[in-house]
């Protein structure tokens, strides 16, 4: 079971999530059509979808919502500023795991011990937005567009998405609610943890000759304007599918929480070689402004051990496959260094991004600023989020960053092999 933890005490953090649940439920997107079948949402694009084939790459975006503390998943415990800043909450050095001199991971971490000791998994500490934004909402919309001053609204995966011949909808998948990052011109899909979602209401199967199929394809194949594209791109989608309804259950055992479930499906699709590239998951809720918790339980606690445990399972799942999976770990930003009177940490400003599996650098990475416990205390930003991005793609995936990251030039971080 997932273990309970607060409700979120940021009015403004409820209201992003309420806003992105609307989002999903009516509106159209530019340029494409928007096709519900039950609990799946399939953004499809006018143009007739292509032939999809294994993908020689697979990316997995796990957004942390509400603003993980960084500076308690991957503790500076080598700063004298931390456990100044931090009295009643700091985790004891004594406690951390895979330790240097500096960093050090926080012991609910330990599922994950496995994947850093191999090197196949690494931190980037000091990374976030170039400059400080704490609004829970439109941090998020600007971590996911990930392209500042543009007026198109267009995520980043979905211009890396662009970058490839294929257009089904299946080459971008979304376990949960589609976030920013998705939203463009290229065809996307989004469901829920369940295989079974995917399916046309009333089929016994998803080929042509299921008479409820060939009705719609009747109605909708000689639509070239309005739904039709759309309606036919979502059939499609839904028979290509059927290889991951048809897969055995998972092999390995994932934990019985939200996360663990969404990555079960990611495994199971990259398995099935059905055109998945892109998946993203959503991991929450991090808004900790009371009551953090404590190195052996609490609410940050809980957070990492059900990361760590559905993390290490998905690889472990994978086997061989992994060698050609990337997963990166994504907040809209930190929290403060210094801990408040509530025993939580307000929002704040750099983070850590955390990477795993196919051609990960292992260890720490980035460029240490130090604390302070004056003033804002925040954690500066030393390393671009989309520099850690840029290096993903360019070295995974072979797109290029200005197709991706318009207008950006990135800075070397080494947190992938070859970089």
């Amino acid at each position: 079971m997932t273990t309970p933890t607060p409700a979120p005490c940021c009015e403004e953090y409820a209201a992003a999530r309420l806003g992105r649940r609307s989002f999903l439920g009516g509106a159209a997107l530019v340029g494409a059509a928007t096709t519900t079948f039950g609990s799946t949402v399939l953004s499809s694009a006018p143009a007739a979808a292509a032939e999809p084939g294994a993908a020689p790459w697979a990316l997995v975006v796990v957004s942390l919502r509400g603003a993980a503390d960084g500076l308690s998943l991957v503790v500076p415990h080598g700063d004298p500023a931390y456990y100044q800043a931090r009295p009643r909450i700091g985790v004891p050095a004594e406690r951390l795991l895979e330790a240097d001199a500096m960093f050090g991971l926080h012991p609910a971490l330990e599922p994950l011990v496995p994947l850093w000791s191999s090197g196949r998994m690494a931190a980037v500490h000091a990374a976030g937005l170039p400059a400080p934004n704490r609004s829970h909402f439109s941090a998020m919309e600007e971590v996911e567009e990930a392209a500042p001053g543009s007026r198109t609204r267009s995520g980043w995966l979905n211009r890396l998405l662009g970058t490839d011949a294929d257009t089904s909808p299946l080459q971008g998948l979304s376990i949960g609610t589609r976030p920013t990052a998705m939203v463009g011109d290229q065809p996307t899909m989004a469901m829920s943890s369940n295989v079974g979602s995917i399916k046309v209401a009333g089929a016994a199967t998803p080929t042509a000759t299921d008479r409820r199929i060939a009705s719609l394809e009747r109605m909708w194949g000689g639509r070239t304007t309005g739904l039709g594209p759309g309606m036919r791109s979502a059939l499609d989608a839904v028979a290509r599918f059927a290889p991951v309804r048809e897969s055995a259950d998972p092999a390995k055992a994932y934990p019985s929480t939200d996360l663990g479930r969404a990555l079960a499906t990611v495994a199971r699709t990259v398995r099935a070689d059905v055109g998945s590239s892109v998946f993203t998951v959503d991991h929450g809720d991090w808004d900790m402004h009371t009551d953090i918790g404590s190195s052996t339980g609490g609410w940050l606690f809980n957070n990492a051990r059900s990361l760590a445990q559905a993390v290490a399972a998905f690889f472990a799942d994978l086997g061989p496959l992994a060698d050609r999976v990337t997963l990166v770990t994504v907040s809209e930003f930190g929290r403060r260094t210094v801990e408040n009177a509530e025993k939580g940490l307000d929002h704040g400003w750099g983070n850590v991004v955390l990477l795993a599996g196919a051609g990960v650098k292992g260890g720490y990475h980035g460029r240490w600023p130090g604390l302070t416990v004056s003033g804002d205390a925040d954690l500066e930003v030393t390393t671009d989020y989309r520099s850690v991005l840029a290096e993903v793609v360019t070295r995974r995936t072979g797109s290029s960053t200005a197709a991706v990251f318009p207008g950006f030039a990135p800075e070397r971080v080494g947190v992938m092999a070859g970089a």
